[in-house]
């Protein structure tokens, strides 16, 4: 009876400790999500540093190979810090031309198409009115619902957001935080010593998973991590080259045919065309669009030609020259893997959803060939 009555005890006792612990965790939850922010915040500079090195890692290990091909010992001795060094220069030099030559150009076209907005609207809606009754345009009411734009005050909006004195503003804003200016110091800083203890990193992580998994398991590891890391790094690393390429080569193309806003429109054409089929349909369209009430319907189609004609060369030589055959998927899978990527986590998951198709083909494809070798083995016995 004694025994019973004990345990009823513990019973009780250790609900009432369970259920104050619940209403305190519940009711300190504001602190606690304020807690893990912090934290996240504060690591926040390490996972950025990550992501530098990681994108940096491929030209710095081919131009860590090439340095290795020299004949003075002592430069191949620093081989490792020389490609880091040449590296972060030639990304400094990069980003130095972008802010100094490519972002004024392109945010002082995106001004002036700000600010003739309403010339072109007028232009606009005059041709649609007089289109005759019979034209499909006028069937599709497309001219009310031009009409019904006026009614939305975007033109001062994006004038006043996208206004080159208020994104001065901005920026000295931003870089006047000394927090932003620590974290930046801290991602190149870390970044820099990711890139150069690499192998130590690698070798240390290599015996982590020896330590806990066991020789099974650890090969499977070893395995799709390099065969995951290859297909990221290209895929991640071609197509930022590529969009560069793109930008520009549509950019000089689009100049020499007079085309207004050309810096503009190839840089939205090489931002569009990282994502996989749809942002180089999205990109086109919106060039033609824009070139339109910028130059005509003449240019316009002259304009669609020479950039699908661009859009081709890159697409069958340029782009598999620089991403090659890593990733092996089908047309079906790369729209399906950007439709959905798209649909739950935005243009990041248009951007990422294509090597995270290719890496789920992997692992199926190789569940598929392990259960067929498993029932053609049951066969034989």
């Amino acid at each position: 009876m004694k025994n019973k009555e004990w345990k009823k005890w513990i019973f009780w006792f250790s609900f009432a400790v369970a259920s104050i612990v619940v209403y305190k965790t519940i009711d300190s939850v504001s602190s606690i999500v304020s807690g893990i922010g912090d934290f996240f915040n504060l690591i926040m500079p390490f996972f950025m540093a990550l992501l530098v090195a990681y994108i940096l890692y491929m030209p710095c290990r081919g131009i860590q190979r090439a340095i290795e091909k020299a004949k003075p010992k002592i430069i191949k001795k620093h081989a490792r810090g020389l490609s880091v060094l040449v590296v972060y220069i030639l990304a400094i030099l990069l980003i130095f031309i972008i802010i100094n030559f490519i972002i004024p150009t392109v945010m002082t076209s995106i001004k002036d198409l700000a600010e003739n907005i309403p010339n072109y609207y007028n232009t606009a809606l005059e041709y649609l009115d007089n289109l005759e009754n019979d034209s499909i345009l006028v069937k599709l009411n497309l001219n009310e619902y031009v009409k019904n734009l006026k009614e939305v005050n975007f033109v001062e909006q994006i004038i006043n957001l996208i206004s080159i004195d208020n994104i001065s503003s901005y920026i000295k804003g931003i870089m006047g935080a000394a927090n932003v200016i620590f974290d930046i110091f801290v991602t190149i800083v870390v970044s820099v010593y990711i890139l150069l203890e690499r192998s130590d990193i690698k070798s240390f992580l290599q015996n982590l998973s020896k330590a806990i998994f066991d020789k099974k398991t650890n090969r499977a590891i070893a395995k799709y991590y390099v065969r995951t890391n290859s297909i990221f790094l290209k895929f991640i690393a071609s197509q930022i080259l590529d969009a560069i390429v793109v930008g520009v080569i549509t950019s000089i193309a689009m100049a020499l045919m007079k085309v207004k806003y050309a810096a503009l429109l190839g840089f939205i054409i090489g931002l569009f065309n990282i994502i996989p089929y749809f942002g180089a349909i999205i990109a086109v369209v919106l060039a033609i669009i824009i070139t339109i009430f910028t130059g005509g319907f003449g240019q316009a189609i002259w304009l669609g030609i020479v950039v699908i004609a661009l859009q081709q060369i890159d697409a069958n030589i340029i782009n598999p020259k620089i991403l090659g055959n890593s990733l092996n998927l089908s047309p079906i899978l790369i729209i399906f893997a950007v439709t959905i990527g798209g649909a739950y986590f935005g243009i990041l998951g248009m951007f990422l959803g294509v090597p995270v198709m290719a890496f789920l083909k992997l692992i199926i494809g190789d569940f598929i060939e392990y259960k067929n070798k498993a029932k053609e083995e049951l066969e034989k016995q």
